[in-house]
């Protein structure tokens, strides 16, 4: 929803100095009383989506209930692994994040998009814009949002705006929680992505031992920060926050080196290491799949068996797929290498052209959920490596 942006804490508003909107714009919750925020969240229509831990791993689920909530797990997550551990912690979001990001919620893995009946006098078409629903997502991390915010200039904001998109993104409430604990395979701080959410949010959350820090990003989180009448939080409280998000920060391991970007990547177009890469890549489309951006989608017709009707369905798709690169009598990207540095270079330069933005926000899930753990920001090292030096690099390394 966040249907207006707000300054660090608070928007302008006549008459009002800027401390006191920044007071009015946060509060101090308990965590014991997180189930208040569920149940005003319930009173105003929507349906609650939060992370729950399932076979495995964290994924988004209908909760009714703090219980529903991971309390007490946290992830562990390096290149091709994932793991779930229960600690003696009574942390609510001490898990960062699943496979998935707030993409599902708004492009659809799987959607009709027109269905064409038969009649009488010929076929009759209709647009399956889905129906609005109000949905409350507690849990997204500040690379979510950025993810969001590139699908948003993707469907809402260039030169086709999306109805289906627009339906979905319209009903959206999204509470974000700001991190205070980084994966190894996180990289938003160089991505300047997170770990602290900035914008694109109605309320926000820190976790501070046993409290909440909340604060509002929109006029509807405002109102329902408002209905909470929630104390004021103190500023040593707010202090205490601030280092630990920034310390979260701090502490990431990786990095993405963007200043020489985009030109660089396309100057690494016949670069050795893409052989290398392709090697090892099975062409799963896992990468794609848990990014929060790729937007790659495919059209198909499922008519009825009396063929009476048909639907004209959009589904998510992979440029890692040898059929995305087929184009009429030719495929266009037929080996593995072809399709990675397809994928790579799209990701982090021509999207910056085309869009303006990049099309990476640093979660790391491409690195987690890639079986073999190829690592981003590793190949995107190596491939700015001019190919020359790489070649004499690796013959010292590997001797005669």
């Amino acid at each position: 929803m966040a249907t207006r942006p707000t300054t660090q804490f608070g928007t302008e508003r006549t008459g009002i100095c800027i401390m006191s909107i920044a007071s009015e714009m946060r509060g101090i919750l308990p965590t014991a009383n997180l189930q208040r925020l569920l149940d005003a969240l319930s009173a105003k229509g929507y349906r609650i989506i939060g992370p729950t831990a399932h076979d495995g791993s964290v994924v988004w689920e209908t909760v009714r209930s703090v219980s529903d909530l991971p309390i007490g797990w946290r992830d562990q997550q390096e290149p091709g692994r994932y793991r779930l551990e229960q600690t003696a912690s009574q942390e609510v979001f001490g898990v960062v994040h699943g496979p998935q990001s707030l993409k599902p919620f708004v492009f659809a893995p799987r959607e009709p998009l027109l269905q064409i009946e038969r009649t009488k006098d010929g076929f009759a078409p209709r647009q399956m814009i889905p129906q609005l629903e109000k949905v409350a997502v507690i849990g997204a991390r500040a690379c979510d949002l950025a993810g969001l915010t590139v699908q948003d200039r993707i469907f809402l904001n260039d030169a086709y705006r999306d109805p289906y998109y627009a339906a979905r993104r319209e009903g959206l409430f999204v509470i974000a929680v700001n991190c205070v604990r980084a994966l190894s395979t996180c990289f938003c701080a160089s991505m300047e992505t997170g770990p602290r959410a900035k914008t694109g949010f109605d309320l926000a959350l820190t976790e501070v031992d046993d409290r909440l820090l909340i604060e509002a990003g929109s006029e509807a989180g405002f109102d329902l920060l408002s209905d909470l009448s929630l104390s004021p939080a103190p500023q040593k409280l707010l202090d205490e926050a601030a280092t630990r998000v920034d310390a979260c920060g701090h502490s990431q391991v990786r990095r993405l080196e963007r200043s020489r970007l985009p030109q660089a990547l396309y100057d690494a177009h016949e670069h050795p290491r893409w052989d290398d890469v392709a090697g090892c890549c099975l062409a799963c489309t896992n990468c794609t799949m848990v990014c929060p951006t790729c937007f790659c989608h495919a059209a198909e017709e499922t008519p009825d068996l009396d063929h009476q009707q048909t639907a004209h369905v959009r589904l998510w798709d992979s440029c890692f797929t040898q059929e995305h690169g087929y184009i009429h009598g030719k495929n266009i990207r037929p080996t593995i290498k072809d399709r990675y540095r397809m994928w790579l270079t799209h990701k982090l330069a021509s999207w910056i052209d085309q869009f303006g933005m990049s099309g990476c926000v640093g979660c790391g899930r491409c690195i987690t959920w890639c079986p073999v753990g190829i690592d981003l920001t590793e190949e995107l090292s190596a491939l700015l490596v001019p190919a020359s030096r790489s070649s004499v690099t690796s013959q010292q390394v590997e001797g005669p």
